[in-house]
């Protein structure tokens, strides 16, 4: 309970909105997620409005968004279509069950998905975030290998630096320290790949860099070391995103596909971050040519507006499940409340709609080039730019730490570009990430590294 002073509204009372009114009248109640809220807390960023490629702050500033919300916001903000959708859903249909029931527009959207997936992938599994998507494609995993009778395939791999959301599987298999070092011994049964970035080697790539396949090798090393036969599952990010952007290596994930074909483990793409136009193409996997058994889906399917994730897996997957188990029984004892909720699939066919007639995956694999360009040639030449990571509407910036200050940096420069520049960036560690809309315009791209190139000569 919150103390009773004059800050707080009275009991039965309703604040002004923020939406309305600008700042709330309290700020204690939320504890806010991978923030630090007490600095927050004594200088908020607040945001109180959008519309396509802008922010709106409480003082009425726009603010460029340069990360698409939480790379998610593919599509832009607010758009017309999928407000809608939303509305009209709201009105006619606010929830039904998908636990032995079931509405249209799930089935509908899960189609979509498949139509859009590489050849093969043509189910999909509805959750509601990354973070679920991955802990449900780490079950099916699992479950999958028991139903063809090889239960004894339990062990996880994963990669250092990694991210795959904040469930106990998600942590388990990414490699994000401190994400891990305060829940104890997670998930058992895990190893993890090295990652794939070394900046004398890569510094200052366009797209995928030339050094690294042979780090694929070292899948082979941990199966020999714990046997193919105890294996389940291989999860990676195509491109890391949240650990600084790491594109892979030339034939990298092809490597990776080699060898978990080989040995019959399953491998698990997760592009909660590289789906839906992010690199150019519907998923990542077509950008690299690689058929995963699985991918991990979420932000993009809604550009942010609905929470919505999912797992698209094959046939020989789905197959297995359908065939192993008696007709009429269930056969996969897992699933969400909200597993396909009618707003999020509302929204989600409104947004693949908008992604499709106006051709934004094509549009993003344009701006990819002039994106890279206006990166390199803005930034490069800053004494405290370390490396600047660009593959498709991607980009990672990582700046030279203030001794013993570590994350000081980037997160200074963070607060810089909001309140003096108007611009919302991404950071990670003393990492600048940029991930803006798919509907930038070259215009807006070089007004975005115009602004960050003065946001960092400040905190420089």
């Amino acid at each position: 309970m919150l103390d009773e002073d004059a800050s707080h509204p009275a009991a039965g009372t309703t604040p002004l909105s923020a939406l309305d009114g600008g700042m709330p009248n309290d700020l204690r109640a939320f504890w806010m997620p991978f923030s630090a809220n007490r600095a927050f807390k004594a200088a908020p960023r607040m945001i109180t409005g959008a519309k396509d490629n802008h922010y709106y702050a409480a003082d009425g500033r726009a603010i460029l968004d340069g990360t698409a919300g939480l790379w998610c916001c593919n599509a832009g903000h607010c758009r017309a279509p999928v407000v809608e959708a939303i509305q009209q859903t709201a009105a006619k249909l606010d929830f039904a069950p998908t636990f032995q029931f079931g509405h249209p527009l799930a089935f509908e959207l899960a189609s979509r998905i498949a139509d859009l997936a590489p050849e093969g992938m043509d189910h999909v599994f509805f959750a509601n975030s990354g973070s679920e998507g991955v802990d449900t494609a780490l079950k099916i995993a699992l479950a999958y290998h028991k139903m063809k009778g090889e239960g004894g395939r339990t062990r996880l791999i994963g990669r250092e630096r990694g991210y795959h959301g904040t469930g106990f599987g998600g942590i388990s298999v990414g490699g994000i320290v401190n994400n891990r070092r305060f829940f104890g011994s997670l998930l058992t049964g895990v190893d993890h790949l090295p990652h794939t970035y070394n900046r004398e080697e890569q510094a200052f790539t366009k797209g995928e860099p030339e050094w690294g396949l042979h780090l694929a090798d070292e899948l082979e090393r941990i199966i020999t070391l714990h046997g193919a036969d105890t294996v389940a599952a291989l999860i990676v990010e195509p491109m890391a995103g949240s650990t600084g952007v790491l594109p892979p290596p030339v034939g990298y994930l092809k490597r990776l596909r080699e060898i978990t074909s080989r040995h019959g483990i399953l491998l698990i793409f997760d592009e909660v971050i590289s789906a839906f136009g992010r690199l150019g193409t519907p998923f990542a996997a077509q950008r690299y040519e690689v058929e995963p058994d699985m991918i991990v889906f979420a932000k993009g399917i809604t550009s942010g507006t609905v929470p919505m994730g999912g797992v698209i897996a094959t046939a020989d997957i789905y197959n297995a499940f359908m065939d192993g188990s008696a007709e009429g029984m269930i056969e996969l004892f897992h699933g969400y409340t909200y597993s396909g909720h009618p707003l999020a699939c509302a929204a989600a066919l409104a947004t693949l709609n908008i992604y499709r007639d106006e051709g934004l995956f094509d549009q993003a694999a344009a701006m990819e080039a002039p994106f890279a360009d206006a990166a390199h040639s803005n930034l490069r030449d800053l004494d405290i730019v370390l490396d600047i990571r660009t593959c498709g509407l991607v980009a990672g910036i990582d700046l030279e730490p203030v001794e013993g200050k570590p994350t000081k940096r980037a997160y200074n420069a963070m607060v810089e570009a909001f309140g003096e520049h108007d611009m919302m960036i991404r950071v990670t560690g003393d990492t600048i990430a940029l991930s803006p809309p798919l509907t930038f315009t070259e215009s807006e791209i070089d007004e975005t590294f115009s602004k960050l190139r003065s946001a960092i000569q400040t905190v420089s």
